[in-house]
């Protein structure tokens, strides 16, 4: 039974300096609650409560996040502030978090290698990339829509999205067999293809399912795009080889590792999600 679930928050951020210059861009808050909360929670509520992290330099304010802060729980103790804590509260309670760190900046296929230790070859487990924010007003998030689909197909499995064609280039792109409605075999993949060399517009976003073996594939993959593994070309061996599925996920999904898709999120979430009262 799957359990565990990956963050690679080992990035700089670079795109948000200066104030991601000493601040982790995961602790960056939409609204009250930093990206990597919401990630964290959607991974809870698809039952995967051992909650991994691959950090780097820099990033102690993530595990922090994730403890109790026994100063702070002192000082608002019956007050009316002591509200503001109870969606962190019942994260720490339901949640195991372990963290390993990423010494060098590799790609997101070494990333997730890095976190082998951590979530070990007993079963699949899930990965998030905090700065995809992905929400769908109250119903399964898209790793609880993910989790289902591989208890029926046993495979890694990627969500995508459609994309706009001139957009293409900033994604990884998969080519695949539609077996039902928004959910596709894939036959190849393809890391930030020229647009007018893209075999789809369907982009993989930060949600993935990975069964054990693609850490074995990881190690054999070698530096591709910017010189960096990535964890497409590892999944495009995979699915050569055996079976990786794509799923066009429910929900809306906000680029928050770009300052404009940051900007809609916070103003999205204020207006739908905040209690304003």
């Amino acid at each position: 039974m799957m359990k565990k679930c990956l963050f690679p928050v080992a990035g700089y951020g670079t795109r948000f300096l200066p104030a991601t210059k000493s601040m982790p861009k995961e602790m960056l808050p939409v609204v009250n609650k930093p990206l990597v909360q919401y990630g964290v929670e959607e991974a809870i509520q698809a039952g995967l409560t051992d909650i991994a992290l691959v950090t780097g330099r820099g990033k102690r304010a993530i595990a922090d996040h994730f403890d109790i802060s026994y100063e702070l729980e002192h000082q608002i103790a019956g007050t009316s502030k002591d509200v503001y804590l109870e969606s962190i509260r019942k994260v720490i309670n339901a949640g195991t978090f372990s963290m390993t760190r990423q010494r060098e900046m590799k790609g997101l296929g070494h990333a997730i290698l890095t976190g082998e230790v951590l979530v070990g070859h007993e079963d699949a487990f899930g990965v998030i990339l905090s700065d995809d924010l992905c929400l769908n007003n109250g119903g399964d998030g898209v790793m609880a829509q993910m989790v289902k689909l591989y208890k029926q197909f046993r495979c890694s499995i990627v969500a995508v999205m459609e994309v706009p064609a001139d957009e293409v280039d900033k994604y990884g792109v998969i080519v695949g067999t539609e077996l039902n409605k928004g959910l596709y075999r894939v036959e190849s993949m393809v890391e930030k293809p020229p647009i007018d060399e893209a075999p789809s517009n369907l982009a993989v976003i930060g949600r993935y399912i990975l069964t054990p073996d693609i850490f074995d594939i990881i190690r054999e993959t070698p530096p591709g795009k910017n010189g960096e593994i990535q964890i497409t070309d590892a999944l495009n061996k995979q699915a050569s080889d055996g079976c990786v599925m794509a799923y066009k996920f429910k929900g809306r999904r906000f680029d928050c590792g770009s300052v404009p898709g940051f900007v809609e999120a916070t103003n999205f979430v204020f207006e739908n999600y905040y209690d304003k009262n």
